[in-house]
């Protein structure tokens, strides 16, 4: 700069989400079009999941006072997350209690998916992307059919993500208040205890929580939220240790073995072995969605590549961390990677993106090129400035002075972006939006309620996606309607069947129930041992409903 002039660095302008009307209108508009997809044919699409029963049904247990789960609860995954499904689901079934099923009750996802866009939109402004970049980023969260698909179940990733994304927010928060971020420790800890898996995305919040807190308090609001974060946590295994189930022990369940036993679960293998399970799961993902899952990654990549010379990249440090920490952690050669595992990494994936694509367009609209520089200006750097010249009005440019080559490299920019996303959008949510892949689960429920005679005296195999179906039919939960895993895995339900499987009158075989009755006897050979009375579909998706044969010659019971 020439000698004598003084250069004044302005922070960047803080947005005020609640007194913004532009934001707060754009993100009402953009909600009710992601909350318009995500619910249309919501109970339809996609096909009921075994792990959506098993939450719903635990959650049922809380309400009615069973316990924490509707069998022994064996430490398997904090409670926490199926106790708040529990509070979301409780007005519908008090209203209705019939509704306490998994098609109806996928409708309360919806409100867990609004408060994570909306949240994601704020997170965005308070890390001081543009409008437009933060409206792109609640559009590729909401919108994409992998969010689309995954968003209307009842998964407690979904639920973990709210409360991650909320301590994100107040971790990025403008005031920079302590207690902003003793919050967000406690938040943390609520994520964790609501899907433990969250735990690896910590240390990137603690980047954001470095990176955007004030520098005379940032040791005590990083310990601050540590230690909350840490106090919170231990109330789980507190709750294990009052009750006598920390540690193992004959005729109990304990903590340390449900940790054993997800640690110890067989791996999946390599992401990228073509004959691995991981890879089928990648697979799956791309099937839905290849724009959101690659391009985050590579937006993350080209973030923590341009950290030294972006301000957007080094606000936006902490999820590109969460991207990186996530995409290391699926590619273990021997972990085990859940289909829903992409869930936690989908806001941090559309964040960084429209992230990357703000950088990307500050560095083409605003960034000097040499051709840019004023040779008289440099001759004369040495020079004393001249007095500057009276200011001098001019009309508004017109739209030929607008139109800069620059900006025709964005708006063709921006252009090729649209074009490549929204078709493939578009054809990867007409499944979600026309097909009904659950008329089999139905039309099995309506058969068990309308044919059986004396349902309380029955006993069905069935998995935790129809189990509260029948519940509500007249069943008795537990040892009437039998989730098929416990017929071989819980000694209080194996106690009640002396005769194993001869003791059971029907099994509901779905895919679900045939993929995994290999490894369960009885459940085996009750597949074994029955006849089809009535068959829902075709192919390798069929619910057949089987009557248990009690004698080898055909006879029924």
């Amino acid at each position: 700069m020439p000698d004598g002039v003084r250069v004044r660095l302005l922070p960047r302008p803080v947005v005020r989400f609640r007194a913004s009307r532009p934001d707060l209108l754009l993100c009402l508009v953009l909600l009710a079009v992601i909350l318009l997809v995500q619910g249309w044919n919501i109970t339809r699409f996609p096909a009921l999941s075994d792990d959506e029963g098993t939450y719903l049904a635990q959650a049922w247990a809380v309400q009615e006072g069973r316990g924490l789960a509707h069998y022994t609860y064996w430490y398997d995954h904090p409670p926490l997350g199926w106790i708040q499904i529990a509070g979301l689901t409780y007005l519908p079934s008090v209203i209705a209690p019939e509704s306490m099923t998994v098609a109806p009750m996928r409708s309360v996802m919806l409100l867990v998916g609004a408060a994570c866009a909306v949240l994601l939109y704020v997170l965005a402004r308070r890390l001081f992307l543009p409008r437009w970049s933060a409206a792109l980023a609640m559009l590729l969260f909401g919108l994409s059919p992998l969010s689309v698909v995954l968003q209307r179940e009842i998964f407690l990733d979904n639920l973990a993500v709210m409360w991650i994304l909320l301590a994100f927010c107040l971790a990025a928060s403008p005031n920079r208040h302590l207690w902003h971020h003793f919050a967000a420790g406690l938040v943390s800890a609520v994520a964790v205890l609501t899907k433990e898996t969250m735990l690896v995305v910590l240390p990137a919040l603690l980047v954001t929580m470095w990176t955007h807190s004030h520098r005379d308090t940032r040791k005590f609001a990083v310990t601050g939220a540590i230690t909350a974060c840490v106090l919170i946590g231990l109330s789980y295994p507190l709750y294990a240790l009052l009750n006598h189930e920390l540690f193992p022990g004959p005729g109990h369940v304990s903590l340390i073995d449900g940790i054993m036993y997800q640690m110890g679960r067989e791996g999946s293998g390599f992401i990228l072995d073509p004959g691995s399970g991981s890879y089928d799961v990648l697979q799956s993902w791309l099937y839905y969605d290849r724009v959101l899952p690659i391009g985050g990654v590579a937006g993350g990549v080209l973030l923590l590549c341009v950290q030294r010379w972006s301000v957007t990249a080094r606000a936006l440090a902490g999820p590109a961390c969460a991207v990186a920490i996530l995409t290391l952690v699926a590619m273990r050669p021997s972990g085990y990677l859940p289909a829903m595992y992409v869930i936690q990494g989908l806001p941090f994936l559309a964040l960084v993106l429209a992230g990357a694509a703000a950088s990307v367009v500050h560095a083409l609209l605003h960034r000097r090129l040499p051709a840019d520089r004023d040779p008289a200006a440099e001759a004369g750097a040495g020079q004393r400035a001249p007095a500057a010249p009276e200011p001098v009005r001019r009309a508004p440019a017109g739209w030929r002075e607008r139109l800069t080559p620059r900006r025709c490299l964005v708006a063709l920019l921006a252009v090729a972006g649209v074009g490549l996303i929204v078709p493939r959008w578009v054809d990867g949510n007409r499944d979600a939006l026309t097909l009904d892949a659950n008329a089999s689960y139905r039309a099995a429920a309506a058969w068990m309620e309308r044919e059986v005679p004396d349902p309380a005296s029955t006993r069905v195999l069935v998995d935790d996606a129809l189990w509260l179906d029948l519940v509500h039919d007249g069943f008795a939960p537990g040892t009437g309607a039998i989730w098929f895993y416990k017929a071989d895995l819980d000694p209080a339900v194996t106690e009640t069947m002396p005769r194993g499987w001869r003791d059971v009158d029907y099994v509901v075989s779905s895919p679900t129930v045939r993929r995994d009755a290999v490894d369960l006897p009885n459940v085996r050979a009750a597949l074994q041992n029955s006849r089809p009375v009535a068959v829902f579909g075709e192919g390798p998706d069929r619910i057949e409903i089987r009557q248990v044969q009690d004698s080898p010659d055909g006879g029924e019971r």
